[in-house]
């Protein structure tokens, strides 16, 4: 997804400017793109001083799987947006949007919608600007990582979408594509709603879609 943010924020106009921090330099080249490469993500702080923007968009995660274990799976889907907030906070940035995930909630019996219910909680704590957290549901669309699980679901979600209306509406799959395209529509807007669900993301893209091709190739 956040390559896919990356994308469209190349191809939006109002952005003159983009710092992507990675840990691993992408293989995208552009005027407005500026890559800053740490691989320890947890001397964040050192850079606050490069990263003053108006809009800070955190769309970092990972999966239990990949992290080893649940407290390693924390310390980058709670500990890490936490402290991008705290540096948001810190720098005084307006506007900062992160990705969590449908079903968040502090209290849940789910490890994974607990972890980003609590991340959802902290950050609120650190940061008192324009804060939006997008929502999303099953997420749709390519991935160079192979994840067998994912790629049936992925065929699931796009077969029984289309009967996911009304209140199920906010558990239809979504692309990572409209995620992206329903963030920086969000950028735009002023403070007056925090969560937004996978419904309203559908919604938000459909405003935000380009009339034209797109200018790079989703690699």
């Amino acid at each position: 997804m956040g390559k896919e943010l990356i994308f469209e924020l190349l191809e939006s106009i109002p952005y003159l400017k983009i710092k992507a921090v990675v840990r691993n330099t992408l293989p995208i080249a552009h005027p407005k793109l500026e890559q800053i490469v740490i691989k320890d993500f947890n001397n964040l702080k050192d850079l606050a001083s490069h990263l003053t923007s108006d809009v800070f968009f955190c769309c970092i995660g990972t999966t239990i799987k990949k992290a080893g274990s649940q407290e390693a799976f924390k310390k980058v889907d709670l500990d890490l947006p936490v402290k991008i907030a705290a540096i948001a906070e810190s720098i005084h940035v307006p506007n900062l949007i992160i990705v969590s995930s449908i079903g968040a909630n502090a209290h849940a019996s789910n490890f994974y919608l607990r972890t980003k219910g609590e991340m959802e909680q902290k950050v609120q704590e650190v940061y008192h600007g324009n804060l939006k957290f997008v929502q999303p549901s099953f997420l749709i669309g390519h991935r160079v990582e192979f994840r067998f699980g994912e790629k049936i679901a992925n065929v699931v979600m796009r077969v029984f979408g289309i009967f996911m209306f009304g209140p199920l509406a906010k558990y239809k799959g979504i692309h990572s594509i409209d995620v992206a395209r329903s963030m920086i529509r969000l950028s735009e807007s002023s403070k007056e709603k925090i969560f937004v669900k996978s419904d309203e993301l559908h919604k938000l893209a459909g405003e935000k879609k380009r009339q034209k091709a797109p200018m790079f190739p989703r690699i």
